[in-house]
């Protein structure tokens, strides 16, 4: 009797942790669509809707990758992943979100990159605990949230303004936000979660992006250093957190039980998995500048 009943209470949960999935990662799929209506019939530029859905379309593309990639049980594929994408999203943030943060305002961007750092490394262990109290929220999809929508609002008071859309943009974009969705996808996954809710993070950026394009705001040099500078601090924080560490217990680079020479293999699969990654956006910031 006691088993049936948990069983049907474990059912219950799952059908509505799905449906919230569904309408957090649906939602803001609409709510983009919307906006992106209502800014062209404002007259808003073209830039802010292409800057929104590249930046959706770019973590869209990611998060199947890393859903499908669970399925391998290859010992060194999510080692790769990882490392690939937080590699990535390292050398992405240090050559295209703080040098903005720092041609805005220098010792402002500075300042919000630190506290945007420690900021995120405060909210994510700190709200570690809410993990346990099986709330319908995801915490992944949450986390990189806050980050595209902080990031949203500084694209959405700069770019208005902003004389061409450049391919160093785009390439800006795809390097940090495909490797984003595969690392949070894949983690989805592991949980036995939907990916859906990664839908929304994706859409963030045009969520706030577009309305302060409507508005028109425009805000000092001063405050967009700052706040450009926390938007980059927040992203660096996730990308440091998805390295590989290759320790007891690591959810990017699991060895639970191995012997230190198969630990040290696995290390160097990480270094290298980490450095190809950063290099990649390397290459590709060197042929688009």
């Amino acid at each position: 009797m006691q088993t049936s009943k948990l069983q049907s209470v474990t059912e219950r949960w799952h059908r509505i942790r799905s449906d919230s999935d569904r309408t957090v990662g649906g939602g803001g799929l609409l709510a983009l669509i919307v906006l992106s209506g209502v800014a062209t019939l404002a007259g808003v530029n073209w830039k802010l809707v292409a800057i929104s859905w590249t930046a959706f379309a770019a973590m869209a593309i990611g998060a199947p990758l890393g859903a499908r990639a669970v399925q391998t049980e290859h010992p060194l594929e999510p080692i790769w992943g990882y490392g690939l994408a937080s590699g990535a999203m390292v050398t992405s943030a240090a050559l295209f979100l703080v040098p903005q943060a720092l041609g805005q305002h220098g010792r402002l961007g500075s300042l919000g990159i630190a506290i945007g750092f420690l900021g995120g490394y405060v909210g994510h262990t700190v709200g570690h605990r809410f993990t346990h109290l099986n709330l319908p929220i995801d915490s992944t999809a949450a986390e990189l949230t806050v980050h595209a929508l902080s990031a949203g609002a500084i694209i959405g008071a700069i770019y208005t303004a902003m004389p061409s859309l450049s391919s160093i943009l785009g390439v800006a974009l795809i390097s940090h936000k495909a490797p984003a969705g595969y690392a949070a996808a894949r983690r989805l996954a592991e949980q036995g979660r939907s990916v859906v809710p990664l839908l929304l993070p994706a859409a963030a950026v045009g969520l706030v992006a577009l309305p302060v394009g409507i508005v028109g705001f425009a805000p000092a040099s001063t405050l967009r250093g700052l706040l450009f500078g926390i938007a980059a601090g927040v992203f660096l924080h996730v990308a440091v957190d998805l390295l590989p560490e290759c320790t007891t217990g690591s959810e990017t680079c699991p060895a639970d039980g191995d012997s230190h020479f198969h630990r040290d293999r696995l290390r160097t699969h990480a270094a290298l998995s980490a450095t190809l990654g950063g290099t990649a956006v390397a290459l590709a910031w060197a042929f688009v500048v």
